[in-house]
């Protein structure tokens, strides 16, 4: 039996909290900015970080891997990391894109009400002759 308060989640969201948990390492966002120049092998990832071992660093791939944000590939005997975007723009569709028309209509919103409300002080203070507009800030 399963309890009440259990929910299950869709493949789709697992995903996103790999991406997030993945994305809330400073480290990691350091290495996925690295990559963004282009593929780096494990060693040149490793020099990068000079504070944090080899080990640390794979483990910090691993991470980033599981999250499909960056994409590894053997060369020979050496392994390659390359960026990769997709679960970002994921990310950026599920919740920035859902959200940003809310951000729109509530500063649009903002813009309206101290437009009236410039509007409605001018109309009670009416400029004096010779008043420039920066001066009419000040009298306010």
């Amino acid at each position: 039996m399963r309890p009440e308060h259990a929910t299950t989640q869709r493949p789709e969201a697992d995903d996103l909290s790999r991406v997030f948990k993945a994305l809330a390492s400073d480290t990691r966002r350091a290495m996925l900015d690295s990559l963004r120049e282009g593929p780096r092998s494990t060693g040149d990832i490793v020099m990068q970080f000079p504070g944090l071992s080899r080990f640390a660093v794979m483990q910090h791939l691993k991470v980033l891997g599981r999250a499909r944000l960056v994409v590894s590939r053997k060369e020979g005997r050496v392994r390659l990391h390359f960026l990769n975007v997709v679960p970002i723009q994921q990310v950026h569709e599920r919740w920035v894109t859902r959200y940003e028309s809310l951000w729109a209509g509530a500063l649009t919103n903002l813009k309206r009400r101290a437009e009236v409300a410039t509007a409605r002080r001018r109309a009670v203070h009416p400029p004096l002759p010779g008043d420039s507009p920066t001066s009419r800030g000040a009298r306010g």
